[in-house]
């Protein structure tokens, strides 16, 4: 490191440590702590961003690329091989995660929307990536119900440290689309329908062991939480082991939820969201044997992408989570307590719509923006 970068850090560092000392009397640190440098441009609505062994990035873009950056370079030609997807209002190619082995098997999975616009739903598939392509395509899981519209497909990958694999799952989309004689969201509450729900998988598509309701008649087979409504981020505190979600609400009522095994978050049952068109959509915003949210975006903020940062370029930051907002068009950084309670702590303006937000190998955080041939990686340096 640099003596110059040396004496930034250290004079954050201080900065930092003052509100701590003082117990908390002073202000957070402000957004001018750091700045936005871009890395590549010209992306057509990207969604996800991975890293590969080595720094090399996997960016997709909805309507159905997948883009290679290496070296730094956007390289001209998308990934041959994608899936066909369903490329319409929220619906196209939509997550990317690399397998923890990726080594030795050049496993990478994709999430997607598929199907035609009077019935579609959202897939998982796996292939192989050699550096030019993908080969060796396999559909792992297929949401059984098949729905009409292009809204609330989800959906969001998330490795566990036992190699096992969680999949965030929409609800579907808003009234007045129906499922089985009634409104699509309530199939958030129906364990036997992949809507409004998280799976947990192993890395074969299968579902994983010791879920919570494999006893529980009629259950989706590797079911692992339920009553969400349209989750947009996954993130994991690899120390603690806790996992936490970003997802829209409707009206107002976007939600940060720690997820657990065998919880049921309370979509449509319970929320502080509204209709679109202005009432109330549930009764009570809370109900016993249902989880309250660790923190409610009123208004809206549109989260989108997250992530817990663990690395040592911020001082400070360690153990704080980062939600992107779409409509907010800012990364918020929000500090969880001991107690699963969390803390908006600031925001950080970005200027456009935020789509994604990851800790890159670097120590970095790195910042996707959606945009029509304009969506932008962006990383996020000490100023």
């Amino acid at each position: 490191m640099s003596g110059h970068r040396s004496r930034i850090l250290n004079g954050l560092a201080a900065a930092l440590l003052v509100p701590a000392l003082l117990g908390g009397c002073q202000p957070p640190p402000s957004a001018a702590a750091v700045r936005s440098v871009p890395v590549v441009g010209g992306l057509e609505h990207p969604w996800a961003v991975a890293w590969l062994p080595g720094g090399d990035l996997l960016i997709t873009e909805r309507p159905g690329r997948l883009r290679l950056v290496q070296g730094g370079v956007l390289q001209p030609e998308p990934i041959r091989g994608v899936p066909e997807v369903l490329a319409a209002g929220q619906g196209g190619l939509l997550d990317v995660a690399v397998h923890p082995d990726f080594a030795t098997n050049r496993w990478i999975y994709l999430t997607y929307a598929a199907g035609s616009a009077a019935a579609n739903h959202t897939r998982l598939a796996r292939a192989r990536f050699d550096g030019h392509a993908l080969t060796d395509l396999q559909v792992l899981f297929a949401v059984p119900q098949r729905k009409a519209g292009s809204q609330h497909f989800g959906s969001r990958l998330l490795w566990l440290p036992d190699g096992t694999l969680l999949l965030a799952i929409g609800d579907g989309g808003n009234p007045p689309l129906q499922l089985e004689g009634a409104l699509i969201r309530h199939q958030a509450q129906n364990p036997g329908s992949a809507l409004g729900k998280v799976l947990r998988l192993n890395d074969d598509g299968s579902p994983a062991r010791g879920t919570p309701f494999a006893g529980t008649p009629g259950a989706l087979p590797g079911l692992w939480s339920l009553g969400h409504r349209n989750i947009q981020g996954l993130a994991i505190d690899r120390q603690g082991g806790r996992v936490w979600a970003s997802e829209h609400g409707a009206r107002d009522g976007d939600e940060l939820n720690r997820i657990e095994a065998g919880v049921n978050y309370g979509w449509p049952t319970v929320t502080h969201s509204r209709e679109y068109f202005g009432p109330a959509i549930a009764p009570a915003t809370s109900a016993p044997g249902l989880r309250d949210p660790a923190l409610v975006w009123t208004p809206a903020i549109a989260p989108s992408g997250l992530t817990l940062y663990d690395g040592d370029r911020y001082p400070g930051w360690r153990g704080d989570l980062f939600a992107g907002g779409l409509v907010s068009q800012q990364v918020h950084r929000l500090r969880p307590n001991p107690k699963g309670s969390v803390t908006p702590e600031q925001q950080i303006p970005i200027g456009a719509r935020v789509r994604d937000v990851r800790q890159g190998p670097d120590g970095y955080l790195y910042v996707l923006t959606d945009g029509a041939g304009d969506g932008q990686l962006l990383r996020l340096e000490p100023s």
